[in-house]
């Protein structure tokens, strides 16, 4: 397949625009880019597809997502409104992820993926709870993840916080799926260990999860110091704090995720930056939890790997660089924080190594000979100069989540012209409307 009359925004270590480019795409890879007549006349037999002018760029990546929250909204949270974290995940989270059983986790993943293939996300790294429906719950989200055709990794999270029991079975349920996604005759689904946070996992348990992880080839995701709740359990639990208590468990390295770490320290920071432990941003849930806002520029800076996920908001990744352009301004009272190059640092390149860990074969989140051909069409057509150099600027005060038209993973079209290819959003959307009531009358019968 040959994509003609686009402007191919390449990404990758030296970021170009080609005006009048192509790209050549066989056997789900990109073979060839350049400009449209060089490559025309290079591949006279391929199948054309005439971009009609737009840009032509890698599809998005998610770096911390949650499917099982999908069903949460509109959801109205009896009693009076949580006034800080631990309410949050009380009256809320903890309650809705109770009252998922097995439907409800497939049809909250497929409401995501066709929310995700509308924006242009691509790839996106999942972290799963579902305790009434705990045993196969990655089954279920791995066929929705294959019926949609996008390229996903799942995890479980286990917990202590309704007893040792369900730790073991969520311990399981990772293990299990490890070993199971080696199997599996889809090279767009990865897997990793999932661990809950600090504060709802004893000693034993972290110690339980490494033992099991041994010999499987993966790393963790773990929420970490998000609220500052976690660290004041961490001190009292043990004399240290998260990232510290982590490090000491085992937990951290280069194939391990921390969410948030909003509120860490220097000494944390250095041992993030010393264990290669990768580090997500996720400023639009961040706000709406008010814990804060995470040093991310610091950490850059220091050499860590940050990357951006969005925490369950919506798969539109554009809206959460915007929001991570902006909160940091807010938040030290400086135009000059939040640089958009350094969203682009962790929305472009650090999410694609950070995606890298998972699909290792070939690159991610660029448009070069022996990437993945996951691509995306935007009609996008500004009013002044577009350029590699100003192009953060441009996504984040142009862009509009509407302006995707098509969106490529491994060479197949899941969308095009905006019409999707591979999911009946009509369909999802009525069944899933169906089963989310009934959660919520589950929701509502449950303790706080």
């Amino acid at each position: 397949m040959l994509i003609t009359n686009g402007r191919i925004v390449t990404f990758g270590e030296r970021n170009e625009i080609i005006e009048g480019g192509a790209v050549r795409v066989d056997d789900g890879l990109i073979t060839d880019v350049g400009p449209e007549s060089e490559l025309a006349a290079a591949y006279p037999q391929e199948d054309v597809v005439d971009a009609g002018g737009q840009l032509v760029m890698p599809g998005n990546i998610c770096g911390h997502t949650h499917f099982y929250g999908a069903f949460a909204r509109g959801m109205g949270i009896p009693g009076d409104a949580p006034s800080d974290f631990p309410q949050i995940l009380g009256k809320l989270w903890w309650r809705l992820d109770r009252a998922l059983l097995e439907e409800d986790i497939k049809y909250s993943a497929l409401v995501c993926l066709v929310d995700a293939i509308k924006h242009g996300t691509t790839t996106l790294i999942d972290h799963h709870a579902s305790p009434a429906a705990l045993e196969g719950s990655l089954d279920q989200i791995a066929d929705a993840v294959t019926e949609s055709g996008l390229r996903a990794s799942l995890c479980y999270e286990v917990t202590d916080r309704n007893g040792m029991d369900e730790a073991s079975a969520g311990i399981a349920e990772n293990v299990r799926f490890l070993r199971a996604v080696k199997e599996l005759e889809n090279p767009l689904l990865a897997a990793s260990f999932g661990l809950h946070a600090s504060l709802t996992l004893s000693d034993e348990t972290l110690a339980n999860c490494v033992v099991a992880a041994q010999g499987l080839d993966t790393g963790f995701h773990i929420h970490a110091a998000e609220g500052i709740s976690d660290q004041e359990d961490s001190l009292r639990r043990s004399g240290k704090r998260v990232v510290e208590r982590l490090h000491d468990a085992g937990i951290l390295g280069p194939k391990s995720i921390l969410v948030h770490c909003v509120h860490v320290d220097a000494w944390e920071m250095e041992i993030l930056r010393d264990t290669g432990t990768w580090v997500t941003h996720q400023p639009r849930s961040n706000m709406n939890n008010a814990v804060g806002v995470a040093p991310v520029e610091t950490m850059l800076r220091g050499g860590i790997k940050v990357a951006m996920g969005n925490d369950g908001f919506s798969n539109n990744m554009w809206a959460e660089w915007k929001a991570a352009y902006l909160v940091h301004k807010l938040w030290h009272g400086d135009p000059r924080r939040g640089n958009g190059y350094d969203i682009i640092k962790m929305a472009v390149t650090n999410n694609a190594a950070l995606a890298g860990v998972f699909w290792p074969d070939a690159p991610l989140g660029e448009i070069a000979p022996g990437a993945c051909a996951d691509l995306i069409l935007v009609d996008y057509h500004p009013f002044t100069e577009l350029t590699a150099g100003n192009l953060p600027w441009h996504i984040l005060f142009g862009f509009e989540a509407s302006a995707v038209t098509a969106t490529m993973v491994a060479g197949k079209w899941l969308m095009r012209d905006r019409k999707l290819l591979t999911l009946d959003e009509e369909a999802i959307a009525a069944r899933a409307r169906e089963l989310s009531a009934a959660v919520w009358e589950r929701y509502l019968e449950l303790d706080d």
